[in-house]
């Protein structure tokens, strides 16, 4: 063999070489070709959120700050590009997945609940791919949790809310001073109900409070009478404590006194419609410190918050409420980069509980949670002040409890099932006791024959 022929047999086995360890090293790192961000060529990432609105958003200040901090340093940008109702973002997101026509693209991050995983499911990003077990040990375990669908984790915890009793305070201490009642009646539901009816003859046929989520009533009050609302993937409503519960809210729903209206408490709080709900914190973002009259004057109102109501005999239930952050997985393996920076950023201790305090909600942050809610005296808004005051007196003696996970269907028909029938309830009695029917009998019948509707509704 000459010289040439060994040199060229040299560097062809050379080529060789190199060939089989570039495709050895191919499917871990794509041969020289693995994605990396580059701060002088940015990703950008567009979300859809449901944090306030399009002007006014505590979100949409948080995400000016990782684009002018993290974002800059990393090559990664966050645009807004729609803040709604969750309820809106779900109808969007599935518009957009089936390609239906008019639907716009689909965003690259978004907030939800766990319902819309069903039908996303095939277009998430999964976290734990990118996370490791450093990464996640900074959540909450109990808020981490509700992101896992079978062992999957699919949505991030970015801040919770949990349910308490709003009173417009000024109005109520009017009633009591009337009346005699007591806000010590609002730690116990049937008391809280009783104090409903009150109100609603004393004002002449004005309800005192609403239950914003009927199905998340249901939920934390069977919850903490120790008996799941859901068992083997059914509403249980032939149980003995939800017949209680439902009677306990349905009585005030249909005689008066317990709003049923369509939509939040926040809207009628604004006339003094309600002087009283039962809502999420978030729900602060919403709620105005005066009431406009009819001649279009306001008059300021203080606004007192108390513990969720528990039912005789049962335990603090502390509902976590608030959506979670999704990716939608991308070709573009620098998108899914980018995604994690944003992510891992916004879960950071400091960044967390700016977000939450500023928005009325929970931290995800575990380290961030306890130091909000065993110092709320240092959050520098009142009103805020007053809120976390409130929910620390629950903090460490409630149990954690998220919303079930594959039930949106069920969700739906006790939620607007409940709302609709008993409005027709409220409705008939009005229209029988005005006939002269009497009353307590006309309540019974309804109340029952509320029952038996939902037991068969279907949205």
């Amino acid at each position: 063999m000459s010289v040439v022929s060994k040199k060229f047999s040299a560097s062809l086995y050379s080529m060789l070489v190199l060939l089989l360890l570039c495709l050895i090293t191919a499917f871990s790192s794509g041969c020289g070709n693995k994605a990396s961000l580059d701060p002088a060529k940015p990703v950008t990432l567009t979300i859809w959120h449901v944090y306030g609105n399009q002007t006014n958003s505590p979100f949409n200040d948080t995400i000016e700050k990782f684009n002018a901090s993290e974002g800059k340093a990393q090559g990664v940008i966050v645009k807004v590009a729609s803040v709604s109702s969750s309820n809106v973002i779900d109808k969007a997101l599935f518009a957009s997945a089936k390609q239906e026509p008019g639907a716009v693209p689909l965003p690259d991050l978004f907030t939800a609940y766990p319902r819309v995983i069903p039908a996303m499911h095939d277009k998430l990003l999964h976290w734990d791919k990118y996370l490791d077990k450093e990464d996640l040990a900074v959540y909450q375990p109990e808020f981490l949790a509700e992101g896992y669908q079978d062992k999957e984790l699919l949505m991030l915890p970015v801040a919770k809310s949990t349910e308490l009793l709003f009173v417009n305070q000024t109005y109520f201490d009017r009633f009591a001073a009337a009346t005699g009642a007591s806000t010590d009646d609002f730690a116990d539901y049937d008391k809280l109900f009783a104090l409903c009816r009150k109100y609603y003859t004393w004002t002449g046929g004005k309800n005192m409070c609403q239950l914003d989520d009927f199905y998340n009533y249901y939920l934390t009050s069977m919850a903490s009478l120790g008996d799941p609302l859901i068992k083997d993937g059914k509403p249980d409503l032939a149980s003995p404590n939800f017949k209680r519960i439902f009677r306990a809210a349905a009585e005030p729903a249909i005689a008066g006194g317990l709003g049923i209206e369509k939509g939040y408490a926040a809207d009628a709080w604004k006339t003094a419609d309600l002087i009283s709900n039962v809502g999420s914190t978030a729900a602060i973002l919403y709620m105005r410190d005066y009431v406009t009259n009819p001649d279009n004057t306001r008059e300021p109102i203080v606004t007192n918050y108390y513990p969720c109501p528990v039912f005789s005999g049962g335990k603090v239930t502390l509902l976590q409420r608030g959506v979670g952050l999704f990716a939608i997985k991308s070709t573009d393996e620098r998108k899914n980069l980018a995604a994690v920076v944003f992510a891992k950023w916004l879960a950071q201790e400091e960044n967390n509980l700016n977000f939450a305090t500023n928005a009325g909600y929970l931290p995800s942050n575990k380290q961030a949670l306890p130091q909000l809610l065993n110092n709320p005296q240092n959050v520098h808004n009142y009103k805020y002040r007053k809120l976390y005051t409130c929910m620390q007196q629950v903090y460490k003696t409630g149990t954690w409890l998220h919303l079930p996970h594959n039930a949106a269907e069920i969700q739906q028909n006790l939620e607007y099932g409940s709302k609709n029938i008993l409005r027709a309830a409220h409705q008939q009695y009005l229209q029988e006791v005005a006939g002269g029917a009497n009353p307590q009998q006309t309540l019974d019948k309804l109340v029952e024959e509320s029952y038996q509707k939902l037991l068969n509704y279907k949205q």
